[in-house]
């Protein structure tokens, strides 16, 4: 702009700064929006960018949780809080389509549960195995959350987790992203670089199940198969209620998760259809 008026560069930046506001909002306001087609098509947003709306608000339980919180259009998984659990939707599914955008903080550790089978308040005072610790509280099953503890969910997990810095992820295999936890590993790895969201999609129908990542279908899994059997047996006593519950599994028409892991994870552009 040499030689131009000093009033006329002005309003030439100040235009642009403006542009530029004004194209990143519009790339906000598309997040967690369906298209006309979507709606067509029998898609249902559970998240609406703003509010718990779908969600079983850990704020408005008693006593008041604060495991996820609304932060920049996602719903956020706070780093260790002081109530550790998932966040449950308020419908429960059974065959459906779940779409879903999820970033991972570095070194972090979370997930999205399907197929639930049952959660329950544990404790965990130091020195003694999870595994023993879920058998104490299925024994001695209490109705209420304390500040000692965590909740745990007995069900499949599709996991969101850092490859590369968090130790679970460095064993690899069916501890990866986009793995079915603990049973399928991905056919191979696709997750972007930690700090950058992924696009997931999960397909649940009777059995059969499929985890996609990145526009790669990365399992393909039935639960119904001996592999579960044998997954859970490598954890779980065959005479715990965790091992006949993942083995059986009564509960076909179950809520969603979303998984605080004790470290901060992000989710938008949720949504969700029903399977014939």
């Amino acid at each position: 702009m040499w030689g131009s008026p000093p009033g006329r560069s002005w309003a030439v930046l100040h235009a642009a700064q403006a542009a530029i506001v004004l194209l990143a909002s519009v790339a906000v306001a598309q997040h967690n929006q369906l298209t006309p087609k979507e709606k067509a098509d029998g898609w249902t947003l559970l998240f609406d960018g703003k509010t718990f709306a779908g969600w079983e608000d850990p704020a408005r339980k008693s006593p008041p949780g604060d495991s996820f919180v609304i932060a920049d259009g996602c719903l956020k998984a706070t780093s260790k809080p002081r109530l550790r659990e998932d966040l449950f939707s308020r419908d429960r599914f059974e065959n459906f389509e779940l779409v879903f955008d999820w970033r991972i903080s570095e070194g972090g550790n979370s997930g999205v549960k399907y197929r639930i089978q049952d959660h329950l308040w544990v404790e965990d005072p130091p020195g003694t195995k999870f595994e023993d610790q879920v058998a104490l509280a299925y024994k001695n099953r209490v109705n209420k959350r304390g500040d000692n503890g965590h909740d745990y969910v007995v069900g499949f997990e599709y996991q969101c987790i850092d490859n590369e810095r968090h130790p679970d992820g460095r064993r690899g295999g069916s501890h990866t992203s986009g793995a079915l936890y603990d049973v399928v590993a991905p056919v191979r790895q696709t997750a972007k670089p930690t700090g950058e969201f992924n696009s997931s999609r999960l397909l649940v129908k009777g059995a059969h199940v499929e985890h996609w990542l990145n526009g790669v279908k990365v399992v393909d899994a039935d639960l119904s198969s001996s592999l579960i059997a044998q997954s859970a047996a490598k954890r779980w006593s065959p005479e715990s209620k965790v091992y006949e519950l993942l083995v059986k599994q009564p509960v076909r028409k179950g809520q969603i998760s979303l998984q605080n892991h004790n470290d901060e994870a992000w989710f938008r552009n949720i949504r969700i259809r029903t399977l014939k």
